[in-house]
Order: structure tokens, then C-alpha cells, then sequence
């Protein structure tokens, strides 16, 4: 059976040519598609037109190499890499937890688009590549010609430094810089594409705009591509996982769709739109004497990040209310340690000044989605998707603080309720063969993607072994999906659980303390193939994990310190090592 043709977006038509075009090339068969494309093959030659053997056309080559932890520098990539070719580039896209150094040198054009994660550290994939690249060893790269585009959050004090240090380095090893860097926050669309589009402009040598090359995509992806739109969910379960009596409140969120369900697999998120606090609005409001302003409230509730307070935020508002005490606190070197800890409301309480709403809108960013990885196997939830969703709550400078899109989930979602959604797909975390043997580390909702492990590999019947390491506070009021995890222990769905509860003895025992106590058997399941999976707090958990990986290797194996991070490094290399941190 002939499989149905789609003429691409980017094909040189517009949008009403191409469906047209599809309702005529889509259904057609094999042979009618053959006919027609020699038909237009006889009408070219009898009018003469001329065609360039492939081989006459120019093509420069291009390396983009990415690193990413959230998909964003990825997407970026796989983007810039489709329009250079348009422009006669024969692009090269690396992940750079997969890039040879020693082969930069000849590069000869090279793109670097880097995320920044956490405190200032690159994503977790690439570090390894990226601390040999800082390090005395990194080859020369003279000759090179480079552009760098920065991705952060301003909400943090080391905004886009990774992407900073990469830029300066590769200059010092000689590299040319032909493009400025840019260094992005969350609303990175519209200016990472202008970068994009520059980039390529000063990358494209004089040839290469003379004989530029058409590219036609066939990769078969109008239904990823439909899968990747926000779409609206509705809450069929809002269950609190704790019991009343803990000091925590995650919450199982069941989400059902009325149309197409996403085509997710194991290991992927979704990003949750979420909404703003309404009583922390209506203060923010108050502060400010906006609060006669409906439109603004609804811009602010929905559609506006009204708690992210950055050095920039500080710079804006000085620069609008020419407020003498923020001053100050610039200019004594003071802003960035005043911000820890604080938000937009404590700027405006702390240093009053009456703002109109434009101003107002223009101290605060988009508000960007939320990204939670999935529960659930789509192979057993069938037209649903699970979320888990810890509620954040604290007090700092005497104020008590919430998570806006935990706290929308957990006060103000209920069942009925709708919900909007968008896919994010991790291919960087997805299942190994059904046959190999897989480790899973993950406490607290760091636990949710490998209930959808667990559950894939119930249903596909996988004969690879699976263990699960799992932590949180209490064994009475904080085991997250206890039921379900004894009954797939007893049908053998997952073969082993090692539980650390850390408020449970005097003691604190975490997930890494029963890694090492299982040293001699996590050794000799990774000897054997298994793959080795982390999910959760990236500031502690993640680095205590790898460490105590690391000690391990040592300690069973007899090996240096170096030559048992080398280990780890191994497994990095041959994708057995994955990590899906926040």
C-alpha cells in the first residue's frame, strides 16, 4: 500500500498551492506519482531548461553543535541547521556530549548555541565535553570562523555564563568571531531567530549565495509536528499522594483529551501553562496604583512572570523611577545579594513608586510554561497523560512564598477543570531495548518518568531487569505510588526497590546512601549492560548520585579516582548514563 505523500511547508508555494498540491500528490499512488514526475521531467526538457549536475553546486560546509538540557538549544540547532542548507551549507548537527574537540579545528564555520543550567553549570550531558573544552588540553582552533548564541533565565545571578565562557574561549584558542553573541532569556523565540538569521548571513561566503540549494524535507514528520501545539486537557484525578499529616502535598494529576492524544513516550515532559496567584496580583496591583486596571489584571494573571526579580529587573526599574535607595544599592555593589531570596512584589513594597501599567508590564517577562515529565506509559493510559506535581511552598524576608505553576496545580486545579498543554519530547531520556537491564534513581517526583518505565515495560512484556531507587521524607506519609510499586514488585514488572526515607531515624539516609550500600550489585548489573537513569533535584541529588557512582567503581573495582570518573564517562559516552534533572 502506497504511503501517503505531504508536500512541506517550506516547498516554494503558497499555503493555498500546497493543499491544493497535497489533495492531488497525497493520495496518489506509486505509479501516479511516477507518471506525473516524469510528466514535468518531459515538460523541462522541451522548454530547454538547463539543470546543474549536483556536483556543480557550491556547498560549504557548517558545524552546529548544541548543548542542551530542556530541548530548547536543540530545537535552535535542528533549526538553523534546516535554513543553512537552504543557503548551500552542508550542516553538521552534534550534540556536544558527543563532539570530538580534536575535530573543531577543522571546522572551519562553527555555531554554538548553549543553554546554561542551574547555578551557572552546563547541562549535564555536555559537561564533560565542555570541561575539556576549558582546559589547558583544547586544541587550537585559529582559522575558525564562530558566532555563539546564549540561552538563560534571568532569574538567575549566572545568567547565559556558559554560553559566555564558550564564546571567550573559543577566541582565545584563536577562533575569529564573525557574529556577535546574543544571550537570551525565557522569551528567546523572536531574538534567537534573528541571530539565527544573521548568522547565517555573515557565515554564507560569496559562492554559496550564488548557487544556493533547494531543500526539500521528506522526513515524514507531519505527525510529530501535530503533536507539538499546546492543546487542552481536561482533569479527570487531582489525587494528593501524601498523607494528611505530612509537611508536603504532591499531587497525581490525570489529564484527558478530548481529540488526539500526544504522541508521548516514556521519558518525555509536558510544559503546563499555568496561572498566577491571584491575591499575590492583586498586592502587586495595590503597590503599585494599578489596581483599577481589569486588563492589566488579566495580562498579569495569565500571561505575565510576576515574581522573577533579576539584576535586570533592578536596572529597569531605576531606570523608570529614578529611585535613589536602588541606586544605592547598585552602585554599593549590594543588588545581587538584596535579590536572592526576593521577587518582583518585595521590589516594589521595599522601594515604592507609582508605575503605569506599561511600565508596570514592561518589569515583568512571559510567562513560560512548566515543564513536568510524564507519569504515565501511553500504552497503558491509553487517551490520558499522568503528571506529578510537588506544591512549593516557603517563607524568605518575611514573606511566604509559592510556586506559581506547583500552586495553580494543587489549589486551583480541580476535576473538570481544563488545562492547557504542550509536548516536549526527550529523546535523551527514553527506554533501552526491552531487553536490557535498566536502574532508575529517583526521589520525590523525580520518581515520575519511571512509573511510565515501569509501566511500558509491563505492557510490552520487556525481559530486561529493572531497579528502582527511591527517596523522600517520611515511610508513612511521603511514599509516592507505594501500592503500585509492591504489586509490580510481586508480578515482576519491576525486579528490585531500595527505599530511603530521610526524616524517618536521627541519621538522614538518602537515595545515594543505598546506592552505596548496594555498591558490589549496581557495579555488576552496569558491567552487564544495564542503563542508568536519574531524574530530580539537579543543585544536590544529581552531583550526590554521580559521586557516589563514581566511589563505587572505585571501591568494587580497585580503581584512582580518575580512572573510575572515567568510568562514569564511558557510560556517558555510549548513552547509558541519563540524566533528566531540574
Amino acid at each position: 500500500m502506497s504511503r501517503a505523500v505531504a508536500i512541506p511547508n517550506t516547498a516554494p508555494f503558497s499555503e493555498e498551492d500546497v493543499e491544493l498540491l497535497n489533495r492531488v500528490v497525497g493520495p496518489a499512488t506509486a505509479v501516479q506519482r511516477a507518471w506525473l514526475a516524469g510528466f514535468l521531467a518531459g515538460v523541462e526538457q522541451a522548454a530547454g531548461t538547463a539543470h546543474p549536475a549536483t556536483a556543480a553546486h557550491s556547498v560549504e560546509p557548517l558545524t552546529i553543535v548544541f548543548a542542551s538540557e530542556s530541548g530548547n538549544s536543540e530545537k535552535l540547532a535542528s533549526d538553523m541547521a534546516r535554513q543553512s542548507r537552504k543557503l548551500g551549507f552542508r550542516s553538521t548537527l552534534i550534540d556536544m556530549a558527543d563532539l570530538d574537540l580534536a575535530a573543531l579545528a577543522s571546522a572551519r564555520r562553527l555555531v554554538v548555541i548553549a543553554a546554561t543550567w542551574g547555578e551557572g553549570e552546563p547541562p549535564g550531558r555536555a559537561a564533560r565535553v565542555y570541561s575539556a573544552l576549558m582546559k589547558e588540553g583544547a586544541p587550537r582552533l585559529d582559522g575558525v570562523e564562530y558566532g555563539v548564541l546564549a540561552l538563560g533565565d534571568t532569574a538567575y545571578a549566572e545568567f547565559c555564563a556558559v554560553g559566555k565562557r564558550i564564546d571567550e574561549r573559543l577566541a582565545e584558542l584563536g577562533a575569529k568571531r564573525i557574529v556577535a553573541r546574543i544571550d537570551c532569556d525565557l522569551d528567546f523565540a523572536e531574538p534567537a531567530a534573528n541571530w539565527i538569521g544573521a548568522a547565517l548571513e555573515a557565515l554564507t561566503p560569496p559562492a554559496a549565495e550564488r548557487s544556493r540549494v533547494i531543500e526539500v524535507d521528506f522526513s515524514g514528520n507531519a505527525a510529530a509536528k501535530s503533536n507539538s501545539g499546546i492543546v487542552e486537557a481536561e482533569i479527570v484525578d487531582h489525587v494528593n499522594l501524601n498523607s494528611s499529616r505530612s509537611a508536603k502535598e504532591t499531587i497525581h494529576l490525570a489529564l484527558a483529551f478530548d481529540g488526539v492524544v500526544p504522541a508521548y513516550e516514556p521519558g518525555d515532559s509536558l510544559d503546563l501553562y499555568a496561572e498566577n496567584d491571584p491575591a499575590y496580583v492583586e498586592e502587586l496591583l495595590a503597590l503599585t496604583s494599578l489596581s483599577k486596571d481589569d486588563a492589566l489584571r488579566g495580562e498579569l494573571l495569565t500571561a505575565r512572570d510576576v515574581t522573577t526579580l533579576s539584576l535586570k529587573t533592578l536596572d529597569s526599574y531605576t531606570a523608570l523611577t529614578g529611585h535613589r535607595d536602588v541606586k544605592t544599592l547598585i552602585a554599593e555593589g549590594q543588588a545581587r545579594e538584596w535579590i536572592a531570596g526576593r521577587q518582583l512584589i518585595d521590589l516594589v513594597a521595599n522601594f515604592p513608586s507609582a508605575l503605569s501599567a506599561e511600565q508596570l508590564r514592561g518589569l515583568t517577562r512571559p510567562l513560560s510554561p512548566r515543564a513536568y515529565s510524564i507519569a504515565s506509559s501511553r500504552r497503558e493510559a491509553a487517551d490520558e497523560a499522568h503528571i506529578l506535581v510537588s506544591a512549593v511552598r516557603y517563607t524568605a524576608h518575611g514573606r511566604a512564598r509559592k510556586g506559581a505553576a506547583s500552586n495553580y496545580v494543587a489549589e486551583r486545579l480541580k476535576p473538570g477543570a481544563r488545562v492547557r498543554v504542550k509536548l516536549r519530547p526527550n529523546r535523551h531520556f527514553a527506554l533501552p531495548d526491552p531487553g536490557r537491564d535498566i536502574i532508575m534513581v529517583g526521589p520525590g517526583t523525580g520518581v515520575a518518568p519511571f512509573r511510565a518505565f515501569v509501566q511500558d515495560r509491563r505492557v510490552t512484556q520487556a525481559k530486561g531487569k529493572s531497579w528502582l531507587f527511591f527517596g523522600d521524607r517520611n515511610f508513612t506519609h511521603d511514599f509516592l505510588y507505594q501500592l503500585e510499586w509492591q504489586e509490580a514488585l510481586k508480578e515482576g514488572s519491576l525486579t528490585r526497590m531500595d527505599v530511603a526515607f530521610s526524616r524517618d531515624r536521627p541519621e538522614k539516609t538518602y537515595v545515594q546512601h543505598k546506592m552505596w550500600d548496594r555498591r558490589r550489585e549496581l557495579i555488576d548489573w552496569l558491567d552487564n549492560g544495564a542503563h542508568f537513569y536519574v531524574c530530580g533535584d539537579v543543585k544536590a541529588m544529581a552531583k550526590d548520585v554521580r559521586a557516589t557512582l563514581t566511589r563505587a567503581y572505585a571501591d568494587v573495582k580497585s580503581l584512582t579516582p580518575e580512572a573510575a570518573d572515567a568510568a562514569i564517562a564511558d557510560l556517558e559516552r555510549d548513552k547509558r548514563y541519563l540524566q533528566d534533572v531540574y
